[in-house]
C-alpha cells in the first residue's frame, strides 16, 4: 500500500480565515468560508460543498464515532454523522486554500433547497469557476468530503467545470433510490424521517413533487398511500400523510410519493461518462446500508478515468473527519500540485479483510482470483456445495405483526481457512400466501463458540423481482424497480436477491450462515440502524422457500482462497472406529 516515494506537502504556513458570499448567475448568494495560507502567492484550492450547519463542520471538538438514527454516544445531545468537512487548517498549513460552501437554501446561503437538484450541481460548477478566478488560487480546484460532501462531487463533476482537477469522494451513495431510500424496492422509512428532522432543520426545503401538483392531484396520490396498510399503519408515516405541508414532512413525502425508480430519482442521478477527472472513492464494510453499494458501482462505471478505491474496516470514520487527511493530501499533491508521491507504484484497489487485521491490494474488482461457488440451500437448514437429493422439499415460516419468523441455513464447520471477498447473490425459489413478500437476508459468520456476527445484507421486494439481464452480471443482478409484477398466492417465483459485497476470512471451525426473514433484525449499533428501519408487511402470510432439483435455491459466494476441497458434512475429522 506504500511506496518508497511516499510523501506529502509539508506543514509550513500560517492560516488566514475569512467569511464571504459568492454570487450565482441568478443573483442568489451562497455563504462561504475560506482558509488559506497567509503567505503571498496563489495556491490550489479544495472545495467542501454541503447542506449542513457550517459551525459544526469545522468546530474544534474531539473526534468521535458516528452517532445517528437515535443512537447517541455517552453525553451526546445530537447525532454527529453529518460533520464531514474535515479540518480546513490541515490543508491550508500545507499549501492549499480550503473553501467551505453551503448549498443554496441551506445555512446562511440564500434561496430554497431541493435535494440533489440540477440547480445544486450547476451552483457547484459556478462556485468552482469563481474560486479559480481568485488571486489566491492558482486555477486548480479539487473537491473533498464524505457522504453528502462526497455524493454531490459526482453531480458537480458531471457538469465538467473547466478548473476542476480531481475528486476525493469516498463514502458516497451513487443511486439514491437503491442505496438509501428503497433498498431492494423496500421503503427504508427511518432514514428520510431522521434526516428530514435533524439534518434538514438547517434548510429551507422546497418540495419538487408537491409544488408540481394541484390540491386535487395531491390528495389523490395521498389517498393511494393511505390505502397501503404497510404505510398507513406506521404512526410516523401516517402523521406525514395527515400534514403533508409541514416543513419537516416535505422531504419525506417526496420520497414516499416516488416508491419506484421514477423520473424524480433519475433527475437525482448523474452521467458517469461526463466525469473526466481522477476520482478517489471508498467506504467501510459495515456501511452496507448506505455508502458501500455505491462505491463498487462507481468503481465499475469510472474505468475511463484514473481512480483509486479503499474499503476499510467496520469502525466508521471519526467525526470531524480525520483518518483520511494524509491519504487525501497525497491525492491532491498528485493531481493539483503535480508532485510525484508514488501513487503510480501502488495497486489502485485496497480492501481490508475482516478477520485478518490486514489489507489486500489488487488492480481489479471483483478480485481476479475469485471462484464463484454455489452453496445450495438444503433440508435441515444446511448450506452446502452439493446439489439437491431426489425428493428434497422446502422450508416455511410465518410472517405477521404478531410474529416475525425466519429461516436459517448454515454450512458445516469449515475445515479450511476460507477467504470470501466480493458480492453475493441469493437465488430463491419461493411462494407466499400473500400478494407481496419482503425479503431481508443477512450473511453471518458463526465462530467456533457459536457467536454470530453480521457481515452484510441484501433486500428485495417480491413484486420488484424483475431482472434486466443487459444491465447486470451473474453475481450482481439488476432490478429496474420501475413496475410491480403481481404475485399469485401459492405460485412459485424466482427471486434474485443481491447482497452487498463483503470481505472476511473464515477460520477453521467457523461457519457461513444466512438468515432469511420478512423484516429487519434489531439494530445493535448505529450502522446497523442505518441499514434497517424499513416498512413492515402488515398482512399475515406463510412463506415457503423451495430447495429441490426443480427449484434449486442457492447462495453464490465469491471464494478468493481456501475451500479447495469444500465443506465436510461428515465433520472433517479423522475416521473413527477403525480396527
Amino acid at each position: 500500500m506504500f511506496s518508497t516515494r511516499w510523501q506529502t506537502s509539508p506543514r509550513q504556513h500560517d492560516v488566514t480565515y475569512e467569511r464571504i458570499q459568492i454570487a450565482m448567475p441568478d443573483g442568489v448568494r451562497l455563504a462561504a468560508q475560506v482558509w488559506r495560507p497567509s503567505a503571498p502567492g496563489a495556491f490550489p484550492a479544495v472545495l467542501g460543498y454541503h447542506p449542513y450547519a457550517s459551525a459544526a463542520q469545522t468546530a474544534p471538538i474531539t473526534p468521535s464515532a458516528i452517532s445517528a438514527v437515535g443512537h447517541f454516544g455517552p453525553g451526546q445531545e445530537s447525532g454527529n454523522g453529518w460533520i464531514e468537512a474535515g479540518d480546513p487548517n490541515f490543508y491550508a498549513r500545507r499549501g492549499y486554500a480550503y473553501v467551505l460552501v453551503n448549498i443554496r437554501g441551506t445555512g446562511e446561503s440564500e434561496g430554497v433547497y431541493q435535494y440533489l437538484s440540477e440547480q445544486e450541481a450547476r451552483d457547484g460548477h459556478d462556485v468552482i469557476e469563481w474560486i479559480a478566478e481568485q488571486d489566491w488560487c492558482d486555477g486548480g480546484v479539487g473537491m473533498f468530503g464524505v457522504s453528502y460532501f462526497a455524493r454531490i462531487q459526482y453531480f458537480v463533476a458531471a457538469t465538467q467545470p473547466p478548473h476542476l482537477k480531481c475528486l476525493f469522494a469516498p463514502w458516497a451513495s451513487s443511486d439514491q433510490y437503491r442505496d438509501v431510500f428503497y433498498q431492494g424496492g423496500i421503503f427504508s422509512k427511518d432514514w428520510p424521517l431522521y434526516w428530514g428532522r435533524s439534518s434538514l432543520r438547517n434548510t429551507r426545503y422546497e418540495s419538487e413533487v408537491v409544488s408540481g401538483l394541484s390540491e386535487e392531484e395531491l390528495e389523490e396520490r395521498l389517498d393511494r398511500l393511505r390505502a397501503d396498510p404497510d404505510i398507513a399503519q406506521d404512526p410516523e408515516l401516517a402523521a406525514v400523510l395527515a400534514d403533508p405541508h409541514r416543513p419537516t414532512h416535505r422531504f419525506v413525502l417526496d420520497v414516499m410519493l416516488n416508491d419506484r425508480d421514477t423520473d424524480f430519482w433519475r433527475r437525482r442521478s448523474f452521467d458517469y461518462e461526463k466525469i473526466q477527472v481522477p476520482v478517489y472513492l471508498g467506504a467501510d464494510w459495515a456501511n452496507y446500508g448506505l455508502h458501500l453499494p455505491g462505491t463498487f458501482r462507481t468503481w465499475a462505471a469510472l474505468s475511463h478515468v484514473p481512480r483509486r478505491m479503499i474499503v476499510g474496516p467496520t469502525p466508521y470514520l471519526d467525526r470531524p473527519l480525520s483518518q483520511l487527511q494524509y491519504e487525501s493530501l497525497r491525492w491532491y499533491d498528485t493531481w493539483l500540485k503535480g508532485m510525484d508521491v508514488g501513487l503510480d507504484e501502488e495497486p489502485p484497489v485496497n480492501v481490508f479483510v475482516m478477520g485478518t487485521g490486514r489489507w489486500k491490494q489488487s488492480t481489479e474488482w471483483p478480485l481476479p482470483e475469485t471462484r464463484w461457488t454455489s452453496f445450495y440451500l438444503h433440508e435441515k437448514g444446511r448450506l452446502w456445495e452439493r446439489e439437491h437429493f431426489p425428493n428434497e422439499g422446502s422450508s416455511s415460516y410465518s410472517d405477521s405483526p404478531w410474529g416475525r419468523e425466519f429461516l436459517e441455513f448454515s454450512t458445516s464447520p469449515l475445515v479450511e481457512e476460507t477467504e470470501v471477498i466480493g458480492p453475493m447473490v441469493l437465488r430463491l425459489h419461493a411462494s407466499t400466501t400473500d400478494e407481496e413478500v419482503f425479503w431481508f437476508v443477512s450473511v453471518r459468520e458463526v465462530d467456533p463458540d457459536g457467536e454470530e456476527r453480521v457481515l452484510t445484507r441484501g433486500w428485495l421486494r417480491g413484486t420488484h423481482r424483475a431482472v434486466d439481464p443487459s444491465a447486470g452480471t451473474p453475481w450482481l443482478p439488476h432490478h429496474p424497480h420501475t413496475e410491480r409484477l403481481p404475485i399469485t398466492p401459492g405460485a412459485v417465483e424466482r427471486y434474485d436477491i443481491p447482497i452487498v459485497p463483503t470481505a472476511n476470512l473464515f477460520r477453521p471451525g467457523s461457519r457461513l450462515k444466512i438468515k432469511i426473514a420478512g423484516a429487519d433484525d434489531a439494530s445493535a449499533n448505529s450502522l446497523e440502524a442505518i441499514a434497517a428501519g424499513h416498512i413492515r408487511r402488515r398482512l399475515p402470510s406463510r412463506v415457503t422457500v423451495f430447495h429441490n432439483e426443480e427449484h434449486p435455491s442457492e447462495l453464490l459466494v465469491p471464494v478468493t482462497s481456501g475451500n479447495l476441497l469444500g465443506t465436510y458434512i461428515s465433520g472433517g475429522g479423522p475416521y473413527t472406529g477403525y480396527r
